[in-house]
């Protein structure tokens, strides 16, 4: 493209020189798209395959919950002035510490909240009016174990793809904008990092609540 744009422009055809410099950009920005995605599955795909070097402590999921909550808000608040969404806590004060690795329970919280938001700010996109984008997290205690729920009132996820939402790359957002990895990882950490369970339940049209339940005694 470059040696054409050379000869347009010897040739005194600058009209075709700069259609060919717009094709020159077009090409550089995909490829440079495309390295970013490339960059992002593979450190997915490292993040899956390797074994977690943290440790497990003593840890107060309230305090974890609501500050990757605040942290998710304002992350995203920066990266695009035009996002709001309301976002509540429901807390419950009777849990103990838990033992497990802070940083990656944060991690799975984190992603389940960004695809939250994500989720009800496409609905905003499509809806005009009274509807008012909003995202929850709440903790409880259940016996031998704890709940976290991450809620959102967003379209829901379809029945056809509920088999398939855990899998490695599979996503429902549009090509580009997701590895699809976030889930399945999340998925790892919680089921065999620290033998908990993480579920989904949904209806379509009305939003999604991720379930994550770990065991106390670990």
């Amino acid at each position: 493209l470059l040696d054409e744009m050379k000869g347009e422009l010897a040739t005194g055809n600058g009209q075709q020189a700069m259609e060919i410099a717009d094709d020159v950009k077009q090409n550089l920005e995909k490829i440079l798209h495309h390295g970013k995605r490339a960059d992002a599955i593979v450190k997915g795909m490292l993040q899956h395959s390797r074994t977690s070097t943290g440790q497990k402590e003593p840890t107060d999921i309230n305090i974890l919950a609501d500050e990757y909550l605040r942290l998710a808000y304002h992350g995203l608040r920066a990266k695009d002035k035009s996002f709001n969404a309301k976002f509540e806590t429901h807390l419950d004060n009777s849990i103990e510490k838990v033992n497990v690795v802070p940083q990656e329970i944060g991690r799975v919280i984190l992603n389940l909240i960004n695809n939250a938001f994500y989720t009800v700010t496409e609905k905003k996109k499509q809806l005009n009016g009274t509807y008012e984008p909003t995202v929850s997290v709440s903790t409880k205690k259940l016996n031998d174990k704890i709940e976290i729920k991450v809620k959102d009132n967003g379209n829901g996820i379809p029945q056809r793809v509920m088999d398939k939402i855990f899998q490695p790359f599979f996503t429902t957002k549009p090509t580009g904008q997701g590895t699809g990895l976030g889930l399945s990882l999340s998925y790892d950490i919680i089921t065999k990092g620290h033998g908990g369970e993480l579920k989904v339940e949904t209806k379509e049209g009305e939003g999604a609540t991720f379930i994550i339940q770990l065991p106390l005694s670990q």
